[in-house]
């Protein structure tokens, strides 16, 4: 019966779960949450639920799932993949409403947080209490958690504190089927087979919706430079990264190319040194103690003997510390009113450059009117390529040369042994392409797991897996 409900029926079922005021259906509400900032496509959920509960939130799965509606879960909106992007009449259930941060153990230095906190709203608490929550990234001010997880986000840290996956303890998941799973429940110790809490981290809301989490926090760390360096060439990218790990304690070691550095000048922030480079690294480490400060300067002063090093700069108070962090944590915004077409790539550190070269090489011979932007966690190994749009292409033009590039540019990932995705998800922009980094026996496992936590189909349909067909 309930598969025969009209649109107008199932809608008023959904505010009869929520509250009326709860359940949004205007267009601008729709196209707002039913998109994240990848713009793929226009926006076309039926509703937008806001559940205040986890009982409601397994209600409207149930509602969906007796009536064949799909769902798909919303969090910040921040993904750069279309992971929450819904574009064929589903139920939008948004995280916003649960956003508390509902217990703290201080011997355990762990928090429980409903899906909706905001991942600054955490680190703040954290700080308040004399600990630290390390994921951090540009985002931090309005993705959410329950986002995080679904995401497994890492950001400018992880090579210090890794990504979310780290500090997961223990996450509460509404499956596909309206079931509660309480998984691991923050224990330490829990080897009683199979850990499906870390299929969760990193599902993108496939398996079913992130209603609650407990997370690790950390000791707060020391006292820090951030040190900007001028570099002439990108193989000495490597060895600067060798030299500074040997002699100091590294939580960021970020890369940013000349175009990069050029947009985010141009959206108002000052050049650190006057010396024009083609690539500058960002590091920050530990400067605690007068030893590890003289450690950084020397290091310094060698990768300038060295030639590694045209002109750099070693921050001296908490405030240029920002600042130098701005020219890096800048570029995504500096650089989207030029409509890029963004890729998420990973290979390990060590092939960094033959990887960059190699991509550089291809778009010189087949598409030599791209302008490419650099930049990255290039400490693990995750670059992001900015192609830019140019004038005389329309988007959809350019979005097809780009696609046809990315067969080239991902032949190349394959090679390498990389990643066609490093941190950013599959979503919808790359489903296509887990091919080039999986197996077929992998990806049918992965059809086996989701038909396990979710019978209906009903999650995320068309995320990570194509699970309905492409229009």
């Amino acid at each position: 019966m309930g598969a025969e409900l009209t649109d107008l029926d199932f809608i008023r079922r959904v505010r009869g779960i929520c509250g009326q005021k709860n359940v949004l259906t205007g267009t601008a509400d729709l196209e707002f949450f039913g998109s994240d900032r990848t713009r793929l496509a226009t926006p076309a959920p039926l509703a937008v639920a806001f559940p205040g509960t986890t009982e409601q939130v397994v209600d409207l799965v149930r509602l969906a799932a007796s009536a064949g509606r799909s769902v798909v879960p919303s969090g910040g909106r921040t993904g750069l993949s279309g992971g929450a992007m819904a574009l064929r009449g589903e139920l939008v259930i948004a995280m916003d409403r649960m956003n508390t941060i509902k217990a703290f153990d201080a011997i355990n230095q762990s928090v429980v947080c409903q899906a909706g906190v905001v991942t600054a709203q955490l680190q703040a608490y954290a700080r308040d209490r004399g600990l630290f929550y390390p994921v951090d990234f540009a985002a931090s001010g309005s993705s959410q958690i329950g986002g995080n997880i679904a995401t497994n986000a890492g950001g400018i840290r992880v090579i210090r504190y890794g990504m979310t996956r780290q500090w997961v303890s223990g996450v509460k998941l509404v499956t596909g089927g309206g079931d509660v799973l309480d998984l691991n429940r923050g224990l330490t110790k829990n080897n009683t087979g199979y850990d499906l809490r870390h299929l969760v981290v990193g599902s993108e809301g496939t398996l079913g919706i992130v209603v609650e989490a407990t997370m690790q926090l950390t000791t707060s760390p020391p006292p820090s430079s951030v040190v900007c360096l001028a570099l002439a060439k990108l193989d000495a990218v490597m060895e600067v990264s060798r030299a500074f790990k040997a002699s100091s304690s590294l939580s960021a070691f970020e890369f940013f190319s000349e175009a990069a550095m050029k947009a985010v000048v141009a959206s108002g922030e000052t050049r650190p040194f006057d010396t024009i480079a083609p690539f500058y690294v960002l590091l920050e480490l530990d400067a605690d103690t007068e030893s590890r400060v003289d450690a950084a300067f020397n290091c310094f002063e060698r990768c300038v003997r060295e030639a590694w090093v045209m002109d750099g700069v070693i921050s001296q108070s908490g405030e240029q510390a920002a600042r130098l962090w701005r020219l890096r944590e800048g570029i995504s915004e500096a650089l989207a009113p030029l409509q890029p077409y963004k890729n998420d790539l990973s290979v390990t550190p060590s092939q960094v450059p033959v990887f960059l070269a190699e991509v550089e090489e291809v778009c010189r011979s087949h598409y030599p009117d791209f302008s490419l932007v650099w930049y990255g966690h290039i400490g693990d190994g995750n670059l992001h390529l900015n192609v830019l749009k140019p004038e005389q292409l329309t988007a959809a033009a350019f979005h097809e040369r780009c696609n046809e590039a990315n067969e080239k540019i991902y032949q190349i990932v394959q090679s390498l042994g990389g990643s066609v995705s490093a941190e950013h998800g599959v979503g919808l922009l790359k489903r296509g392409a887990l091919a080039r980094t999986s197996t077929p026996p992998e990806l049918a496992i992965l059809r086996h797991i989701k038909s396990a936590f979710d019978p209906s189909g009903i999650m995320n349909p068309g995320k990570i897996m194509p699970t309905i067909p492409d229009s």
